[in-house]
């Protein structure tokens, strides 16, 4: 599976995994095959409630303080 697309759920992968999984092993934990998925998912749910917020302060530029 590349990591640009998810393809299971056909959405583009925002995330690099060889840095997540390299993250999670020096931790001393190992890594699901989809922890990929399930963390693309959450953070573009991040994404989407951020733009939420932006559009309801009639903003157009998405800003940390959105997260």
């Amino acid at each position: 599976m590349s990591e640009e697309q998810d393809v299971t759920s056909g959405k583009e992968i925002f995330l690099v995994s060889s840095k997540i999984k390299a993250y999670i092993k020096s931790k001393g934990c190992m890594t699901s095959s989809d922890v990929i998925d399930g963390l693309n998912e959450k953070v573009i749910r991040l994404i989407d409630e951020a733009i939420e917020r932006t559009n309801a302060n009639k903003r157009t530029t998405v800003r940390a303080s959105d997260f």
